[in-house]
């Protein structure tokens, strides 16, 4: 007689294997409780800073929440849990869990969209700085022990309908949990998220998970597709049919440059000694429409504005296009990451992989590099186009963190001791600053021979310029380093920028725009959706994409 058919229940899933193999499903227990509790050390540590709260129930709550977490993660894993699929899974989400947490722990950044995206985007030797022997630690100890813990115990081998049983009763006892508790604990939760949105931004791994659905999303929706043409009536206004000296723009884009920290802004360190002695004019309240390269940038060349931009679903050209389109010569020079797609269909080159002795070091090479043969390159491009006149947009390196120390060379580091290891919390608040008071100053070198550069174009060009950051910086208020936060939470000397021009006295004639005017509205506020229309207006680029109120020389032209 055939043995009778055993009962699949919820104990009988779990129950121990014989032949020493371990469930599935706890493994998936035990990887989540190991994520939720010391892969999320840097939540736990911000919440027991929290103020106002006694010990004992901030306590409390950390546990409840972390069950939370365990349950929703092994919610999610009991997905994607099946035989060949179960460690893998396992070990990625460790890792995720181990580097999130050395870089939240580090830098008291958070995990978004954003803040992949820019990761994504950065280049070896962007990456090379934030390698270190701090992140080899956290590796090590939060996903090295577990996995290779994991990966020397056998898992039990299930027939495909009991796996599947076995990873839905997880599912719904994991949400059922998870709602359950939440629902319980609804007061604080709902109170912390509210008061503190930035911590569901530091909930390890879920952050990350949460954010690669939402770029694929974004992907899906058209944020990724082909650019759509925009200022197709682009067009030289009437000035270009007179004129005696086609212009010549120098669009200097700076990096993690912060506003507080220029003295044309009213530091009181001299990190623009050089610019003082020039006719230039700094604007003071200038905010970036994004928090890193990877949202500022394609975002201050855009016609559309921040909110207009995040909220696309589509791709643009961008300004570039435009001023080509109506018959400028445009040039993209790069001593950074990459264009972010901007430069693509207009010509460039990149001086990263430059060799010049004194210039270049360890593979990355000082801003000046740009300026070299620029000349030449202005030559090489197609004399039709550079007779109306030319756009030369210079990326560059400017304050990119950590390593500030890098940013400046020897004979221009005006501030000392500074900090000279990526690991900013090993130094003091003072040490980082003096580093990145340092690279300020040399970006003012580098803007003051650009200008001298400009003035010997002046024989045949109507020369100016304009310089402004991407980005600012935190440097360590708060305990906040880098930047990259939701623009929404980011504090203020993340979005604050320089914005610094310097006309020539034919392109004030040109355009009849009158400085005088212009350094009377310094003080007035001004944001990345300015650009574009701006440098229109300047050039005398005609096109119905043109907003005047959105024209910084507006105001000061024909006074």
């Amino acid at each position: 007689m055939p043995p009778p058919t055993a009962r699949i229940t919820p104990v009988a899933l779990l129950r121990r294997d014989p032949t020493g193999g371990t469930h599935p499903l706890w493994l998936i227990v035990l990887a989540s409780v190991w994520m939720a509790s010391l892969g999320n050390l840097a939540l736990w540590q911000e919440l027991l800073q929290m103020p106002g709260l006694a010990m004992a129930r901030t306590l409390a709550f950390s546990l409840g929440f972390s069950v939370v977490i365990a349950a929703l993660l092994a919610a999610v894993i009991s997905l994607l849990a099946w035989r060949w699929t179960l460690k893998p899974v396992l070990l990625i989400l460790l890792l995720i869990a181990a580097a999130s947490t050395h870089f939240m722990l580090s830098y008291h950044i958070v995990i978004d969209s954003t803040m992949l995206l820019n990761v994504a985007q950065s280049n070896p030797l962007e990456a090379r700085d934030l390698l270190n022997s701090r992140l080899l630690l956290s590796v090590l100890v939060l996903a090295g022990l577990p996995g290779l813990w994991l990966l020397r115990r056998p898992a039990r081998r299930l027939p495909l309908l009991r796996q599947a049983m076995g990873n839905g009763i997880l599912f719904l006892a994991s949400c059922g949990l998870a709602v359950g508790l939440g629902w319980w604990m609804f007061q604080d939760l709902s109170s912390l998220m509210r008061n503190r949105s930035e911590l569901r931004f530091m909930v390890n791994p879920l952050n990350t998970l949460y954010a690669l659905g939402e770029l694929a999303l974004k992907r899906k929706s058209g944020g990724h597709s082909a650019a759509q043409a925009i200022g197709l009536d682009a067009r030289l206004g009437p000035s270009y049919a007179t004129q005696a000296k086609p212009p010549l723009l120098l669009l200097v884009v700076g990096e993690t440059a912060r506003s507080a920290n220029f003295s044309l802004n009213g530091y009181a360190r001299a990190t623009n000694p050089q610019l003082a002695r020039e006719d230039v004019i700094s604007y003071r309240q200038v905010q970036a429409c994004g928090t890193s390269t990877a949202s500022a940038l394609p975002c201050m060349f855009s016609h559309l504005g921040r909110e207009a931009f995040e909220a696309r679903q589509a791709n643009y050209q961008n300004l570039l296009d435009v001023l080509q389109r109506a018959g400028m010569a445009v040039l993209w020079i790069d001593n950074q990451a990459g264009c972010k797609g901007l430069c693509e269909r207009v010509h460039h080159a990149s001086t990263v992989k430059s060799t010049v002795e004194g210039i270049c070091t360890a593979g990355e090479c000082l801003d000046e590099v740009m300026l070299l043969g620029l000349d030449e390159r202005i030559l090489a491009l197609p004399p039709e186009q550079s007779r109306n006149g030319v756009v030369v947009v210079m990326h560059t390196m400017g304050s990119h963190g950590p390593a500030y120390y890098r940013r400046s060379p020897a004979a221009l580091k005006a501030f000392s001791p500074e900090c000279t290891t990526p690991l900013l919390q090993e130094c003091s608040q003072q040490q980082v600053v003096n580093a990145y008071d340092n690279s300020i100053v040399y970006t003012d070198h580098v803007l003051h021979i650009a200008v001298l550069w400009l003035k010997s174009q002046q024989a045949q060009y109507s020369a100016s310029l304009i310089y402004l950051s991407d980005h600012g910086e935190s440097l360590g208020e708060n305990k906040l380093y880098l930047h990259g936060l939701p623009y929404s939470i980011a504090p203020d000397v993340q979005k604050r920028v320089p914005l610094i021009t310097w006309l020539s006295a034919e392109q004030q004639q040109r355009s009849r725009t009158r400085s005088a005017c212009l350094k009377k509205r310094i003080n007035e506020p001004l944001t990345h959706d300015h650009l574009f229309h701006s440098v229109l207006g300047l050039l005398d680029i005609r096109t119905d994409l043109y907003r005047k109120d959105l024209d910084w020389f507006a105001p000061c032209v024909g006074r």
